[in-house]
């Protein structure tokens, strides 16, 4: 682990835990590997156990009750893996994919478009996810020094490293323009698994997972189609 942030204000409620540098020969090697991988890495929480499975579930702000009841059924059938889920903390299904994750005490990282002080942490209605997170080890991540606001073109830039450290991306709901589909292309353009879960074709909300799976994504309707896209086994 690198060294404690020299600009941490003792006086914020993140002093319990403090955040911190990752020096850049301590990313993990796919990270290290992608075409733009970030100057600088602050953490706070655990440092993630880089041997594991890295899985991103990604998807829609505005989601529907199926993508909140598909995503939360992936996640817990990951249960017996031994996976990581990473997501963006964002408000809708990134916050459903942290909030399975500690459900089913699988470790969870997330790396949201600002800072992690918490003076600045987005989105602010999440921070009570966050402590959660933090209190059962989990770990978030940003490349942006610890003051530093969320911004537009912040969110596109995190993408890169959500997909960098993960093995594989789920996508499981979004439109056929959105942040989500992003996260996709990426996976595709560095080598990562990529799936899609599949929606009624009626549906607006997930006509770009559908169109991720036309494409050539792997279907996923389950933890289990996510263990078998990796290849992984169960542990005993």
């Amino acid at each position: 682990m690198g060294c404690v942030w020299s600009g941490f204000d003792s006086r914020q409620s993140d002093m319990e835990h403090p955040i911190q540098t990752i020096p850049r020969h301590a990313y993990p090697l796919p990270l290290r590997e992608i075409p733009h991988p970030p100057q600088q890495l602050y953490l706070r929480g655990r440092e993630p156990d880089w041997s594991r499975h890295l899985i991103a579930v990604v998807g829609a702000r505005v989601h529907s009750p199926y993508g909140k009841r598909v995503c939360e059924h992936i996640v817990s059938g990951l249960t017996p893996y031994r996976v990581t889920i990473v997501s963006g903390l964002a408000i809708g299904l990134d916050t459903v994919a942290h909030e399975a994750a500690l459900q089913a005490d699988i470790p969870t990282i997330a790396i949201p478009g600002s800072g992690l002080a918490d003076t600045v942490l987005y989105p602010k209605r999440n921070r009570a996810l966050t402590e959660r997170m933090l209190a059962a080890g989990g770990t978030l991540l940003s490349e942006l020094s610890p003051d530093t606001p969320a911004t537009k073109s912040a969110f596109p830039a995190r993408n890169r490293i959500i997909v960098g450290i993960s093995s594989a991306v789920v996508a499981v709901e979004c439109a056929e323009r959105a942040g989500t589909q992003i996260t996709a292309h990426l996976a595709v353009e560095y080598n990562r698994e990529l799936g899609a879960v599949p929606h009624d074709i009626f549906s607006a909300t997930g006509a770009g997972t559908n169109s991720l799976i036309a494409r050539g994504a792997q279907v996923v309707r389950s933890g289990e189609d996510v263990a078998a896209m990796l290849g992984l086994t169960k542990e005993l």
